[in-house]
């Protein structure tokens, strides 16, 4: 069956770098019963994962993989959810219990993948994931990095990150004009930020809206009495904060707006 770009489709064919993915989860450590793999297209990951004594479950949006699935693998058909990922909910499809996220992740929704962890972390203790590689290196690298980013500060929230292996486009059918990554989230002990959520993500976005200035010039509208100059914080440029500068500002942004 071909890759439809539509769904941004890679097929995985090397045996070992699935195998090697599909072991990188620890479902005996963290106690969940229950793996979620994103998009196994023809099934490459899923019958390592199959092999594996949590319960395997899939979403897949191209009909089409969904009815090779259930021809290739029938012990695997009643747990393949047809659907766009984005759409379903997870809580509710994972009978709100503790999963293991998967996948070799669509490189065209990849971020939008890990905003929905985010979204439902209480259930999520760690992810394993391939991406294409920049993506994988801006999602884990630390502060100071000039990569370092808002998908960084989000998931870095939340989640620790660790980089597993890379993986040459020719592992892949049709190859990527791309190196992928794999990489492996682990859910931190604290699911709360200490700071209003929604104003903690508007304010990362809006000091990454133009990285290269200080705080003092992108920020300025949430402190519009306050003489920024003056506070050699708002001297930094974004990319310099840690997740904690970042909830440490959210506080402020909530106080001067007396929230």
């Amino acid at each position: 069956m071909r890759a439809k770009k539509s769904y941004g489709q890679h097929f995985l064919t090397a045996e070992s770098i699935a195998e090697r993915i599909a072991l990188a989860l620890r479902p005996e450590e963290f106690g969940y019963r229950q793996v979620l793999e994103v998009g196994p297209g023809q099934g490459m990951l899923s019958k390592y994962l199959l092999r594996l004594e949590p319960t395997t479950y899939a979403v897949e949006a191209d009909r089409d993989m969904v009815a090779y699935l259930k021809t290739h693998y029938p012990e695997f058909s009643e747990r393949v959810i047809e659907e766009d990922f984005l759409k379903v909910r997870l809580e509710e499809a994972m009978n709100h219990e503790p999963f293991g996220l998967i996948g070799n992740f669509p490189y065209n929704i990849s971020s939008q993948i890990l905003l929905k962890m985010l979204a439902v972390r209480q259930y999520v203790p760690e992810m394993v994931g391939m991406f294409q590689k920049e993506v994988a290196d801006r999602v884990i690298a630390p502060p100071g990095n000039k990569t370092y980013g808002v998908i960084s500060v989000f998931v870095q929230a939340f989640y620790t990150g660790e980089y597993l292996f890379t993986v040459k486009p020719g592992s892949f059918n049709p190859p990527p004009k791309v190196q992928s990554a794999v990489i492996r989230l682990t859910r931190k002990s604290e699911l709360e930020l200490g700071c209003d959520e929604v104003l903690f993500r508007k304010v990362v976005k809006q000091a990454f809206g133009q990285r290269r200035k200080m705080l003092r010039k992108t920020l300025k509208s949430f402190f519009p009495d306050e003489d920024l100059q003056a506070d050699k914080f708002f001297e930094q440029r974004p990319e310099r904060l840690s997740v904690e500068d970042f909830v440490e500002l959210t506080n402020r942004v909530a106080a001067v707006r007396g929230e």
